[in-house]
């Protein structure tokens, strides 16, 4: 079996596990996360930090967002994700993107590189080495790819269900620095 295969696989397994919770534990086991992060000093001391809108009942961290930081969201331009500046108050709508995922406007502020203090990754899954299942779109590990990109915090959001030993990975793909779930946060277990 290839990568891939497995990936696709395991992508679908995990999907299916992830529908099958009730929006109750869906809402409760989000919100016990969002309450790791608020404790992780590397978030505490963050000043903008680039997130998600949840989709298809990704761990939602909604809560986290009229806090007083700089958030930032991405819209899908061709192969890249672009980040723009988001508040839930005062910004421009938000509009329903390629992949039917909320974007910012496309005259939102746009965020750069050295702006950015910690990025909070969806994922499909992720392993004890930071290694990410996503949806198979490859945005994440071309942009944490890219030189200017080198060094910048990553925590992968996935449910514990979705936290696991090991996933298949191929040489492209780029192992976050930690994991952050319902029961806590993992520093990622290089090599």
């Amino acid at each position: 079996m290839t990568a891939s295969t497995s990936k696709t696989e395991l992508r679908r397994s995990l999907l299916t596990l992830r529908q099958s919770m009730s929006v109750e534990q869906w809402q409760t086991n989000s919100q016990q996360l969002c309450k790791h992060l608020q404790a992780l000093p590397l978030f505490i001391h963050a000043q903008t930090i680039l997130a998600y809108f949840s989709v298809r009942q990704e761990p939602d961290l909604s809560s986290l967002f009229h806090l007083p930081k700089t958030w930032g969201f991405s819209r899908c331009v061709e192969t890249q994700l672009v980040w723009h500046q988001w508040s839930p108050i005062g910004s421009l709508p938000l509009q329903k993107g390629p992949f039917g995922i909320l974007e910012p406007d496309a005259n939102a502020p746009l965020l750069e590189v050295e702006q950015i203090d910690l990025v909070l990754v969806p994922a499909v899954g992720c392993d004890q080495r930071g290694y990410r299942l996503g949806y198979g779109g490859g945005f994440y590990d071309r942009l944490f790819g890219s030189p200017e990109w080198t060094g910048k915090p990553t925590i992968g959001i996935v449910f514990d269900f979705a936290h696991v030993s090991q996933l298949p990975h191929d040489p492209w793909d780029q192992p976050l620095g930690a994991v952050c779930t319902e029961t806590g946060i993992w520093k990622s277990q290089k090599g």
